[in-house]
């Protein structure tokens, strides 16, 4: 449906005030995925013309039977409580919108309470340090949550959304929320085994735009993972209800044993893009494409996955993840040009450097195959030597397609796939939509692989099928299932 909202942007930030430089440091190294994509978020709100933002935090001041409101004209936060009194935010309070989404609670029932004197929790000046940083300015409004039903916290997002219709100017809304605070021993809220599966069914909820998924998550293991988002995501889907979504995993990494996502629920002024997820993202590689393995490829996958992000090709795309593309052209023009083997450079995103397998397709600007080789494996120790090695395959090596030529260079676009690990499965826990299959025989001797998301491949035992035939497995072997998923960064 065609989208004619003042709702012109939603989304989810984490609030680590370790991301901010001058609280984290030389620290802000192991959340430079969430950094970038903050970027990436704030050039979306700011191509989306936002005249406001309002951010909803889980750390505002609680009142068990209201929702809170700080009060204006002018909204402030810093950071003095984390070391960093410099660093600061400042925003103007958009009070005529605040008036109304009070009125629409008040008509459900709902009651908002506006708070004076206060400063910013983090959880707000976080996300809104960013916003600033990047480059937005505009008006804020920021609300806190309740100890009300999930329910409640849904009919508060339907109330701000009549509200934001009624003014009639852009607004965009960001629910502020880290996930699961016990990925692992040393988490600030101790370690539960099942904390992860909490995080990776939100990602993967969003990213197939299944938000009722996490509206009706159990609630048991919402507790089990200690997150402090839930209540602000519920109250985002509230807002997003009856807006065509775009819903895209721009970033999630966990590297203190808690879950940073930063998201997008709703972006009418950007394509729609396939999205990413905790370890991966769709596909949309054509069958053929899928066939071009490297001898590499044989060995079983055993690395941790790279996090999910925004497509590249995009305005907003984080400048590490451009990277892998624009490497790719790089390696295939220089050695097709003269034969050299580039080195990979010198100062590496943390995504280049870590170990993943990954695909590197060739396809002309008509939207032709012309090469594509990978590795399920890392055999490399960065992933932008495995790129680079690739790339080369990809370029003179595949065995459908004679090598690129030097004049055939203008004519090409490129694009890497970031394989996750692949896990054992049945078949009744594989998607072709979602995740693409490794069907090995018995004994391990014979594999053959399918990338997700394929054109004409939309069932399960169709998906089976192809890649046992492309491993000369019959219908009548026993065979073992493996799922992955993969990202994709495409020019």
């Amino acid at each position: 449906m065609a989208h004619t909202s003042s709702l012109v942007f939603a989304g989810i930030a984490p609030h680590p005030p370790i991301m901010v430089p001058e609280v984290g440091h030389e620290a802000i190294s192991e959340v430079r995925n969430s950094i970038d994509a903050m970027a990436a978020l704030t050039e979306r709100v700011i191509s989306a013309a936002a005249k406001t933002v309002i951010l909803i935090s889980p750390h505002a001041p609680l009142e068990s039977r209201a929702f809170v409101a700080y009060d204006g004209p002018e909204l402030y936060g810093d950071f003095a409580m984390f070391r960093a009194p410099a660093a600061a935010v400042r925003a103007q309070l958009d009070d005529d919108l605040l008036t109304v989404i009070t009125k629409e609670a008040a008509d459900e029932n709902l009651v908002m309470i506006r708070i004076r004197g206060c400063e910013l929790d983090h959880g707000t000046a976080v996300p809104l340090y960013f916003l600033q940083r990047n480059g937005w300015n505009g008006r804020v409004i920021a609300l806190g949550y309740s100890f009300l039903s999930n329910e409640d916290h849904v009919r508060l997002g339907r109330c701000i959304k009549r509200a934001i219709e009624q003014m009639g100017y852009p607004v965009a809304f960001i629910a502020s929320g880290d996930l699961s605070h016990r990925l692992r021993p040393d988490a600030p809220a101790g370690y539960n085994p099942d904390a992860h599966l909490f995080d990776e069914e939100v990602v993967d909820a969003i990213r197939t735009s299944s938000s009722n998924r996490i509206m009706n998550i159990d609630q048991e293991l919402r507790r089990s993972a200690g997150e402090c988002g839930y209540r602000s995501m519920l109250v985002a889907f509230g807002v997003a209800e009856d807006v065509e979504p775009s819903c895209e995993v721009i970033s999630y990494e966990a590297p203190f044993g808690v879950g940073y996502l930063v998201a997008q629920l709703v972006s009418p002024g950007s394509a729609k893009s396939e999205p990413g997820a905790v370890a991966t993202g769709s596909l949309s590689e054509p069958p053929e494409a899928a066939g071009g393995l490297s001898e590499e490829s044989e060995s079983r996958y055993g690395v941790r996955s790279v996090p999910g992000a925004v497509a590249t090709g995009s305005a907003s795309e984080p400048r590490a993840l451009s990277a892998l593309p624009v490497l790719a052209r790089q390696v295939i023009e220089t050695f097709i040009k003269s034969g050299v083997v580039i080195d990979p450079p010198q100062h590496l995103s943390e995504l280049l450097m870590a170990r993943a397998g990954c695909f590197v397709s060739i396809k002309t600007y008509e939207g032709d195959l012309r090469g594509c080789i990978g590795t399920i494996e890392p055999v490399k120790d960065t992933l932008a030597e495995e790129l680079i090695a690739n790339a080369i395959s990809a370029a003179t090596r595949d065995p459908r397609f004679p090598p690129v030529r030097q004049d055939e260079l203008p004519g090409l676009k490129y694009s890497v796939d970031v394989l996750s690990p692949p896990e054992p499965t049945t078949a009744d826990k594989l998607d072709p939509l979602v995740y693409g299959v490794i069907v090995e025989d018995e004994i391990g001797l014979r594999r053959g692989l399918l990338l997700p998301n394929l054109e004409g491949v939309d069932t399960v035992t169709r998906q089976v099928e192809i890649a046992a035939h492309k491993a000369g497995i019959g219908p009548r072997d026993h065979i073992k299932l493996f799922r992955f998923r993969a990202d994709r960064y495409s020019e």
